[in-house]
C-alpha cells in the first residue's frame, strides 16, 4: 500500500508467526534486510519504503481494527515498533475496507484505528463508493505525482503517545547541552510520536535546505542525532543517550525550524514562496532527511505551533486560516488543521487533522528462502 509520500508491506497478523523472533525473522527477509539494496527482498531500499503494517480485529471496544507500524531497518536486522507512521496510517482505514474488516458506509466510512504501538486510537475519514474506498480524486499532496481521493485523519486523541504527556518535560523550551555544540534550547512534544524541535541557527542551518545537502553535511547530521539521543534519554526511550541510535533509532524524531522563507521544492524544482506557507521545517528520519514531511510529525509540529512558548510557536507567521497550519518542507507544503483549547491552565488538543491519498499497488505472495521458516 501507498499511504501519503511512504510504502509499506501490509500483513495480517494471523498470516505471520506468532512468535515475535520468528515474525521479525519472516518480516526482514520479506524486506531484503539487512542489504543497503534490499535486493533480495520487497524494500525499497529507502526508509520511506522500509515500512510495515500488521493488521488485525480490533483487541478493543472503542476501535475497529488493530494496527501495528514497523519501522524495517535497511541495513541492520531490527525492526522498530516504538512509535507510529502518520502516512502509512492513511492507508490503513482502505486496507481494512478492502479487506471486509470493516462495515462500509457511503460517501464516507468512518474507521477507529487502534494503533498498538503508541496505544492510541484515531479515526479515518475514508470516502467510499459502491462498497470500495475511493482511489480516483482531485486532492493532490506534495510528494505524489497523482491527486487521489483526500482521507482525513483525526489524532487529536494521541497526545502523550509514549510519555503521556503532551509535553513530556512539563516545559515548553529545555535547555540542553550537545557535545561540539554546547547549550542550546529545544521543544520536546508528545503527540502522535514524541518529536524534539530546535531553532535552525542554532545548529548551524537556514531552513531552506535540501534534503540531499543536509545528508551531504555529516557535521549536521551528527549534531542532530546528538540532539535526538538527548531528547531519546530525557523522554525515558532509552537508559543513556549513548544507546539511543542503536535501541531507539526512530524516535523521537528530530526537526529544525525557522521563520518561512522563498525555498525550492527539491522535487519539482519549483520555488516556494515564503508568502505560502507559516512555517519552515526540515525532519530527520532514522538519521536521514525525510524527502518530504512524515504524517505524524506534521501532527507534532502542528500541535507545538499552538502551544504558546514553544520553538515552534515562536517561529510561525501566520498568513491565512488561524486554525491551518502550513508547514514548508523540502518537497512543498503540507497544512494540518489543528485547534486547542485552554482547560484549567494547560492547552488541551481538540482537532488535529490532516489530509493524504492512498490505494492498493498490489497484492499477492512474497516468497521466502526455505530456513527463514525453520523452527
Amino acid at each position: 500500500m501507498r499511504g501519503g509520500t511512504s510504502k509499506a508491506l501490509f500483513f495480517m497478523e494471523n498470516e505471520l508467526p506468532s512468535d515475535p523472533v520468528a515474525r521479525d525473522k519472516v518480516v526482514l527477509s520479506a524486506f531484503g534486510s539487512p542489504d543497503p539494496r534490499q535486493i533480495d527482498g520487497l524494500g525499497g531500499a529507502d526508509t520511506l519504503t522500509s515500512k510495515l503494517a500488521i493488521i488485525a480485529p480490533s483487541s478493543r471496544a472503542d476501535a475497529d481494527i488493530d494496527y501495528t507500524f514497523g519501522q524495517v531497518a535497511i541495513n541492520d536486522s531490527f525492526i522498530d515498533y516504538v512509535g507510529n507512521c502518520g502516512n502509512i496510517s492513511s492507508a490503513v482505514g482502505p486496507f481494512a475496507i478492502e479487506e471486509g474488516l470493516v462495515k462500509v458506509t457511503e460517501p464516507v466510512t468512518y474507521v477507529r484505528i487502534h494503533n498498538t504501538n503508541t496505544r492510541k486510537i484515531y479515526v479515518a475519514e475514508v470516502p467510499t463508493y459502491r462498497g470500495r474506498p475511493r482511489v480516483l480524486g482531485d486532492f493532490h499532496i506534495a510528494g505524489v505525482p497523482r491527486p487521489g481521493a483526500e482521507i482525513v485523519m483525526d489524532m487529536a486523541g494521541t497526545a502523550g503517545t509514549v510519555t503521556g504527556e503532551m509535553l513530556p518535560t512539563g516545559n515548553v523550551k529545555d535547555r540542553i547541552t550537545v557535545a561540539g555544540l554546547g547549550e542550546i534550547t529545544v521543544s520536546l512534544v508528545d503527540v502522535a510520536n514524541p518529536m524534539i524541535f530546535v531553532n535552525a541557527h542554532d545548529v548551524g542551518a537556514t531552513g531552506t535546505e535540501s534534503a540531499a545537502e543536509i545528508d551531504a553535511n555529516k557535521e549536521l547530521l551528527r549534531t542532530l542525532e546528538a540532539i535526538r539521543s538527548v531528547g531519546a534519554e530525557m523522554i525515558g526511550l532509552v537508559p543513556s543517550k549513548a544507546q539511543a541510535t542503536e535501541k531507539s533509532p526512530a524516535f523521537p524524531m528530530v526537526a529544525f525550524v525557522s521563520s518561512p522563507k522563498d525555498y525550492v521544492d527539491h522535487l519539482t524544482k519549483q520555488n516556494v514562496p515564503a508568502e505560502s506557507y507559516d512555517l519552515l521545517s526540515r525532519l530527520l528520519w532514522m538519521q536521514v532527511t525525510h524527502k518530504t514531511y512524515s504524517g505524524t510529525a506534521t501532527v507534532a509540529t502542528g500541535c507545538a505551533a499552538v502551544i504558546p512558548g514553544t520553538i515552534v510557536n515562536e517561529a510561525v507567521r501566520r498568513r491565512g486560516d488561524p486554525n491551518i497550519l502550513r508547514i514548508g518542507h523540502p518537497g512543498g507544503v503540507i497544512p494540518i488543521d489543528v485547534r486547542a483549547e485552554i482547560r484549567d491552565g494547560k492547552a488541551v488538543i481538540v482537532r488535529a487533522a490532516i489530509s493524504r491519498t492512498a490505494r492498493r499497488l498490489m497484492d499477492g505472495y512474497a516468497y521466502l528462502p526455505g530456513d527463514v521458516l525453520e523452527r
